[in-house]
């Protein structure tokens, strides 16, 4: 899929490969996201889940212009099949779905790789860029 650039520390070891300069991992939600909520106690309002046009027409510009697109849903792997139709009937594209985020929200990332974070509120547009205050580790 991917070519991945390779990486070395100034010693010269190895280290987790990252992605091409431009190209974006795009790690997505379904519910309240890119369309109706629907927790996952009611798995019969699944698959008839409205679908939030300005979510689909992004997504798929950002698939359509190289960047990887991988769906990460709270819903359980007994909702992987209905997910798949679901997205797949809209017209979604997409490389990945992962199965089993944490529910509850309040989601706090810690990876050795830039993470940049973007909450959903109403409108699902190309991203832009804004300074805001987050919290960091004192590493300093």
């Amino acid at each position: 899929m991917v070519d991945l650039v390779e990486t070395i520390d100034e010693s010269g070891k190895r280290l987790s490969p990252v992605l091409p300069e431009g190209m974006k991992n795009y790690l997505i939600d379904i519910d309240g996201t890119v369309g109706e909520d629907i927790p996952n106690e009611s798995p019969e309002r699944m698959e008839a889940a409205e679908v939030f046009p300005d979510a689909l027409a992004t997504i798929n510009r950002w698939y359509d212009g190289g960047h990887i697109i991988t769906f990460f849903s709270a819903r359980t792997e007994e909702h992987r099949e209905l997910t798949e139709r679901w997205l797949g009937r809209h017209g979604f594209a997409y490389h990945h779905l992962l199965m089993g985020k944490p529910r509850g929200g309040n989601y706090h990332w810690i990876d050795n790789h830039i993470v940049r974070a973007t909450r959903f509120n109403s409108k699902f547009t190309d991203l832009v860029r804004r300074s805001v205050e987050i919290e960091v580790f004192d590493d300093e």
